[in-house]
This record gives structure tokens, C-alpha cells and sequence, in this order.
């Protein structure tokens, strides 16, 4: 039997993965004020942002799924937070990606 490498590597995923749940405005903006605020429920994002209520739990539904939220049941409310580890994680790997440039020829 012959070992093929998988296609992508797991930073590579990552990144992908990540970078999905960031790719919409909105997403961005969330993502800015749960930072600013540290933890907030759907309902304080709808009071900051110019978005549904329906339209604020999706999106925080991508970020969870992307791993860039997280949430915590407080009684009929769930409180969401940044997620620091993804972050951590996420960072150096941008970092290095824009930090590639292209071999002179």
C-alpha cells in the first residue's frame, strides 16, 4: 500500500476554516465588538449592530461553527465571548501567509 500526504495541512485547514467564518462584514463587525465588549448576548450585539436578531444568530452560528465564538448558556441567554485560543492560533499563521513574498527570478 502506497501513503498519499493529505492534499492540505492542518494550518492549512485551519486557516481555511477560519477565514470562512470571517468572510462577511458582519461577521468582522461581531467579531470587533465581542472583542471590544469581552462577552455579550445575541440580543446586546442586535442593540450595537444595524442587523435582525435572526440575522445576528446566524452569524454567530458561522463564527461558533468556525471556532472563533464561543458560547455559554446563562440561564435563557447565551453570553458569547471571542475565542482566545483560535485567535492565538489564527494570528501567527495570517502572519506568516502575508508575510510570504515571491522568489525573484
Amino acid at each position: 500500500m502506497f501513503f498519499t500526504p493529505p492534499l492540505h495541512s492542518e494550518d492549512e485547514t485551519f486557516l481555511a476554516e477560519v477565514c470562512k467564518g470571517l468572510a462577511h462584514p458582519a461577521r468582522i463587525r461581531i467579531l470587533r465588538q465581542l472583542m471590544t465588549e469581552h462577552s455579550c448576548t445575541c440580543g446586546q450585539l442586535v442593540g450595537e449592530l444595524p442587523l435582525a436578531q435572526s440575522t445576528v444568530s446566524q452569524h454567530l452560528k458561522v463564527l461558533r461553527d468556525a471556532g472563533l465564538v464561543r458560547g455559554e448558556v446563562e440561564g435563557p441567554r447565551t453570553c458569547y465571548c471571542v475565542n482566545r485560543k483560535t485567535m492565538d492560533r489564527f494570528g501567527p499563521l495570517i502572519r506568516a501567509l502575508l508575510s510570504i513574498t515571491p522568489e525573484a527570478s
